[in-house]
């Protein structure tokens, strides 16, 4: 699947403009990282674009999401690699399945983690990412009012599977988000 056919899909099942900028950034985030670990960009990104196809459709039943995707995505002929990430970063919230792949790990500690930035980013005087540096996330990382809704401990599961640390990833998507800021809603 490429990427036009992907951001078509993920329009066809997610109407809420801000779920299309989510998966924007996750695919730009993803993009990086993949270039950073030798991945393919191209199958790591459509990967990020697909990540949450299921999420308003299960949105009212949280422990659902992740597992309406599989259909959806076999139907519409996308290969079981991508099926499984997609599932994979549900792992712990709701699903089983554990991410192996790095283009899994990676998935699975950044779907949280580019919420907090684009939220810190917005935040800020310039209402900007090109000036956001790690200190301030940090800062942000440990109020714990902040972001509310996203769960540190993921992330930090999430940068462990990947042997890096919080602050490289944390700095990897500031740098992943940069180039997309506009196409994600700054």
């Amino acid at each position: 699947m490429n990427r036009d056919n992907a951001l078509e899909l993920v329009k066809k099942y997610n109407n809420d403009e801000s779920h299309i900028r989510h998966a924007l950034a996750v695919e730009a985030t993803m993009r990086y990282f993949a270039n950073k670990y030798g991945g393919d960009a191209d199958v790591w990104g459509v990967v990020g674009l697909l990540h949450d196809i299921d999420w308003e459709m299960t949105m009212a039943e949280p422990a659902k999401h992740c597992n309406v995707a599989p259909a959806i995505l076999r139907e519409n002929g996308v290969s079981e690699e991508y099926i499984r990430a997609v599932q994979a970063h549900g792992y712990g919230i709701c699903t089983d399945v554990k991410p192996e792949s790095m283009m899994e790990r990676v998935l699975f500690t950044i779907d949280e983690l580019t919420g907090l930035i684009i939220t810190a980013g917005l935040v800020r005087p310039s209402k900007s990412l090109q000036d956001l540096e790690l200190k301030s996330v940090k800062k942000k990382w440990k109020d714990k009012a902040f972001a509310r809704g996203v769960n540190r401990e993921i992330i930090e599961m999430g940068a462990t599977m990947m042997e890096s640390t919080i602050d490289e990833v944390i700095e990897g998507t500031i740098m992943a988000l940069r180039p997309v800021e506009k196409e994600i809603g700054f």
